[in-house]
């Protein structure tokens, strides 16, 4: 049975907005450590089921999905967002 993991995805670091925030996210857990190539140097491995990544509107979605195709999953649950709020002045004590 292949192991997979199921998380929501976090917001770009990049961007302003919550855009696809909501959704959950499939991946495969690697089945073998990845070890470098002699010639370029880059990391890699033969393990291709983890180039796989699905999204899913809901948890309930993404549950089903892995249920119908056999795989034992685990559930990361989503960081709590924490605001802070300060005001411009506070940047220069």
């Amino acid at each position: 049975m292949a192991q997979v993991r199921i998380y929501q995805r976090a917001k770009n670091a990049m961007q302003s907005g919550r855009y696809r925030t909501g959704q959950w996210v499939l991946e495969h857990e690697p089945k073998e450590a990845k070890r470098p190539d002699a010639l370029t140097g880059w990391a890699g491995s033969g393990d291709t089921a983890t180039q796989l990544r699905l999204s899913f509107p809901t948890l309930e979605a993404a549950t089903a999905y892995a249920v119908k195709e056999g795989f034992t999953y685990d559930v990361i649950p989503a960081a709590e967002r924490t605001l802070k709020i300060q005001t411009y002045a506070d940047n220069f004590k």
